[in-house]
């Protein structure tokens, strides 16, 4: 299938470099171009700049947008683009028994769930793997030979990947997000949806466009996720568990579904760690596991960092890093975790085009002041004045690793005894940070300096 072939990799990173490795392990030749520079490369890979003449398929980074001139180059030229988890999809199909694809995707909760569907997965005794925008390339997990694959995929992955068709997939919500990539929320969503073209399409119906998105697909069998009592063909919460309405069982009973795992067993709890175990165990029932593996493996499972992690408590005041929340949709998640009245809120960064406004105008009544960083802080100022003229609102200018030790520093005066000082960006990092994940280091480790 790649034999012979000229393969242009576009793009160095993580799932860059894996894709290359695969390639020279199937006989292809390897170049590798990136927008940055170059890292170390495998051996036989040749460092490449543009679209050099001879490259018959691009295997593209997942942030090369639409509008890229290369991908411009490339159509112009007849070359066909695809993502790494493409890539890692036609390779597979190569297996004698190629690896069951379970998909996740949605705005907000994607590692979470991938996170629990892989620990159920494991408590079931299958051979399963989280992989894809969960930091471990969907090539790699297929080149180890897994059985069971649960991956999480971006919208950017999902629009490279027009051949891909997991056997059950699932779209969790759709906010406002990478508006600046697609062009809009509807090509945004409709890159979600492609989540859903396989035989079993799962959903969150507590989102209108999630839920809308379900009913759009063709799968044979449509299954919603809601906090409220499930459905038919749905699962939901009823007398403090979480119950399964769409995968019959011996022991389902008449009307009420059968029962999956303790609410009290879900980690992390709330409304999003809820609505995450949903659609795992959905995605796992919708493969065959038992109702068993499903409470074993969510009783199992822990959230990963920079997720509504405690950092530390100070003179009376604690400390959460929620540096995951990237966009106004996690952000308020966050918020809506925390007493009213109690939080100081450190927010802000690149806002990608997603609105803050409503965010805003919703929790301003449970903000006791607000630290705003970041290169869009005007947004967020702004919508502060008008929804929260009451509170202290602080902007702070510093950059590089300055910027969170005085955001916190400013955060510490601003908090009383019982308050916490929250860190939910609502925002993308990249203007000030690696990644989120750097983002929640430099915090935690600024709040271990005010001890």
């Amino acid at each position: 299938m790649m034999r012979g072939r000229t393969v242009l990799v576009a793009g160095a990173g993580i799932s860059g470099l894996a894709a290359a490795e695969v390639l020279l392990a199937h006989g292809a030749r390897v170049l590798v171009s990136d927008d940055r520079v170059l890292p170390a490369l495998p051996a036989g890979a040749e460092p490449a700049a543009g679209l050099p003449e001879g490259v018959d398929l691009v295997v593209t980074g997942p942030g090369r947008a639409p509008g890229h001139p290369l991908v411009a180059e490339a159509a112009a030229r007849g070359i066909e683009m695809i993502g790494e988890p493409e890539l890692a999809w036609r390779l597979g199909a190569l297996r004698a028994a190629p690896p069951a694809w379970l998909v996740v995707t949605g705005t907000n909760g994607k590692t979470t769930t991938t996170g629990m569907l892989e620990s159920i997965l494991r408590a079931a005794g299958l051979d399963a793997v989280a992989c894809g925008n969960i930091g471990y390339p969907v090539v790699s997990a297929v080149a180890a030979g897994h059985a069971v694959l649960a991956v999480e995929l971006s919208s950017f992955q999902l629009h490279w990947s027009p051949s891909v068709v997991p056997a059950a997939g699932l779209v969790l919500n759709v906010a406002e997000d990478h508006l600046d990539w697609h062009g809009g929320l509807e090509p945004y969503a409709q890159a979600k949806a492609r989540a859903l073209v396989g035989e079993v399409a799962v959903a969150g119906v507590d989102d209108a466009i999630a839920a809308r998105l379900l009913a759009e697909s063709t799968a044979s069998h449509k299954v919603g996720i809601t906090l409220a009592a499930p459905g038919e063909h749905q699962l939901g919460i009823r007398d403090s568990h979480l119950v399964d309405r769409a995968f019959p069982t011996s022991d389902t009973r008449v009307g009420h579904g059968t029962p999956l795992a303790a609410v009290a067993d879900v980690r992390p709890g709330g409304p999003p760690g809820l609505t995450d175990a949903l659609g795992a165990a959905a995605l796992a029932r919708a493969h065959g596991v038992s109702p068993e593996a499903v409470a074993a493996g969510l009783r199992a499972y822990r959230p990963g960092p920079h997720r509504s992690a405690p950092v530390g408590t100070h003179a009376g005041v604690r400390y959460v890093d929620d540096s995951k929340a990237t966009n106004p949709h996690a952000a308020d998640a966050a918020l809506a975790a925390q007493p009213a009245g109690t939080i100081v809120w450190i927010v802000g960064g690149l806002f990608k085009g997603a609105r803050v406004e409503e965010l805003v105008a919703a929790h301003a009544g449970r903000l006791r002041a607000a630290v705003v960083i970041g290169t869009d802080r005007a947004e967020i100022v702004d919508a502060l004045a008008r929804h929260a003229p009451e509170i202290p609102a602080v902007e702070v200018t510093e950059r590089d690793d300055e910027v969170m030790v005085s955001a916190v520093r400013r955060a510490r005066a601003l908090a009383r005894p019982g308050d916490v000082v929250l860190l939910a960006p609502a925002a993308a990092s990249m203007d000030q940070f690696t990644d989120y994940a750097a983002r929640g280091a430099a915090f935690a480790a600024a709040v271990r300096e005010l001890g």
